[in-house]
């Protein structure tokens, strides 16, 4: 089984949120993924918002990357998957779910389980029999 995380996750980590025990915690047990999208999503966030610059964050991320959390790539078939998904399960204020996340979800194999505290995400992933953990937010 791998634990999959999305951006939130990375961002409360780096950011030293609320969750980042709990993220540690994960990143400890083994088999942890990201997919590079998801990755794109958290490092604009700390860039943008956190105002963490792009040098630090490859410096924070760096040893993350390939040590702890192996990078799924977006591939023809993940793609088409991902869009099936939104298409299916987007709506603009019941469930606004990102195409970043759709990414996430279709990367998520049936013994994974994906590790969040984006409720929107977390409410699709159930409707997708998606094993899910919460973050606390």
């Amino acid at each position: 089984m791998s634990v999959l995380l999305d951006a939130f996750a990375l961002i409360a980590l780096l950011a030293n949120e609320p969750a980042a025990e709990e993220v540690e915690v994960v990143l400890r047990t083994g088999d942890v993924a990201m997919t590079a999208v998801n990755l794109a999503e958290a490092l604009d966030v700390l860039q943008r918002l956190g105002r963490i610059s792009n040098r630090r964050l490859a410096e924070l991320t760096g040893p993350l990357i390939g040590e702890r959390i192996t990078l799924v790539v977006v591939d023809e078939q993940l793609a088409r998957d991902a869009a099936d998904l939104r298409a299916r399960r987007y709506h603009r204020t019941r469930s606004p779910v990102s195409l970043a996340d759709c990414i996430l979800l279709a990367a998520t194999g049936a013994s994974d389980e994906l590790v969040t505290a984006d409720r929107p995400l977390l409410r699709v992933a159930e409707l997708e029999n998606v094993r899910t953990r919460a973050l606390s937010s």
